[in-house]
């Protein structure tokens, strides 16, 4: 039996940002903002603001949210919401933001921290306070997925909780919100939606519906994601880009994420490396790894976005996906973890933890090559100082 997942409502476009507010007077009466303080510079907190008062809605807003979302940012928007007795949320920005709403959400109603939940030690029994999820960035597809991933301060472990409680009610998709984006969170995140859909559709839980979306936000990433990262007023490209990270949260919510995301959480934990950079930093590596027991998926996605390899074998297009993929890389500068300015010392002392963290996420096992500890390290320290233009290695 398979199960797909996904809000009650989804509402995208141009200029559908201004739904917010008559979607907000249809769930709750007052409203909380969990935000962060570049969108609140930026003026989108206070357009966000101006819908609820077209309704007559009231608010609160909390916009302390940091690059990675906390379990000390989830208490302090948690205090707001409870003082101000709102009873519907509000996330706008990127998946910090979003993923630290839904935390508020479900501890609104439910009782103990939001470390209580991880690894479904408990399970949110009472019903969430309403989310709309309002992504300004087309990456983490948080908007539409049952995931929310909180760093909890006292152990420097991300905490990956997975429940249906989790959903956002509403998504609101309007592309023209990620035209803000700068260059280098363009690709971040862009590179961190292709993760998502390759792992989805390699994952040991992909299904014939999750591989739909999975492919089809691959090809429109690789189709458009150069072209929102070389010119961010190309609406097209940035529409495009919006709607394949959507469908990219929706196929690995429900298909759930691989290596790359098992290992990529603790150098965001532990380095504050924002979780797309990461996530970037990877993928080469980690295909590379994997090709070999996932070759006839691999290819089929490399025949996607590459028509002439329809005439090569499995194990030649998968290995053209590979170098596309290196290709995309290079193009969008993503750094490597030394040029990120990771101190080798401290990564090198870090790393049995960051493995054996990865491992207990869980997401390795989905994997279509489960690692072993040992394998994660030493592709951890393969991936340190990757680099995008020389040929792979061989990992056994």
């Amino acid at each position: 039996m398979y199960e797909l997942l996904m809000p009650s409502r989804v509402v995208y476009g141009r200029e559908t940002f201004a739904e917010v507010g008559p979607q907000a007077k249809a769930l709750g009466t007052k409203a909380l903002i969990v935000s962060d303080p570049v969108m609140e510079k930026i003026g989108l907190v206070a357009r966000c603001e101006q819908y609820l008062r077209q309704v007559g809605m009231t608010f609160a807003k909390y916009t302390g949210v940091d690059t990675e979302p906390t379990d000390v940012h989830v208490k302090e928007a948690l205090d707001v919401c409870r003082s101000e007795q709102c009873d519907v949320i509000i996330a706008l920005g990127g998946g910090s933001s979003i993923d630290a709403a839904k935390a508020v959400a479900v501890m609104m109603t439910n009782e103990g921290t939001i470390r209580d939940y991880v690894g479904n030690q408990k399970r949110f029994i009472e019903k969430p306070l309403p989310l709309i999820a309002i992504p300004t960035t087309a990456g983490t597809g948080s908007e539409v997925t049952k995931v929310t991933v909180i760093i909890n301060t006292k152990t420097d472990v991300k905490m990956m909780i997975s429940q249906p409680a989790l959903l956002p009610t509403v998504a609101i998709v309007d592309p023209l919100l990620t035209v803000s984006c700068p260059p280098s969170v363009t690709a971040a995140t862009g590179v961190d939606a292709l993760c998502h859909a390759i792992e989805a559709y390699i994952s040991r839980r992909a299904h014939s519906v999750t591989d739909v979306l999975a492919l089809s936000a691959i090809e429109a990433i690789v189709g458009h994601l150069r072209r929102a990262y070389e010119n961010g007023e190309d609406v097209e490209a940035r529409e495009k880009m919006a709607i394949a990270a959507m469908k990219a949260g929706m196929a690995f919510s429900n298909a759930s994420v691989t290596l790359v995301h098992g290992m990529s959480r603790p150098i965001g934990a532990l380095f504050h490396v924002p979780h797309g950079v990461s996530n970037a930093m990877l993928l080469p590596g980690v295909l590379e790894f994997t090709k070999d027991s996932a070759i006839e998926r691999l290819a089929v996605i490399a025949r996607i976005i590459k028509p002439p390899l329809q005439d090569v074998s499995d194990t030649e297009a998968a290995d053209a996906l590979v170098e596309e993929v290196k290709q995309l890389c290079r193009d969008l500068h993503i750094p490597n973890m030394k040029t990120w300015g990771i101190d080798k010392t401290a990564f090198d002392k870090a790393v049995d933890k960051m493995a054996a963290d990865a491992l207990a996420s869980g997401s390795p096992a989905n994997n279509p090559k489960v690692p072993t500890h040992e394998e994660i390290v030493a592709l951890y320290h393969y991936c340190y100082d990757y680099q995008y233009d020389t040929n792979p290695i061989s990992h056994g």
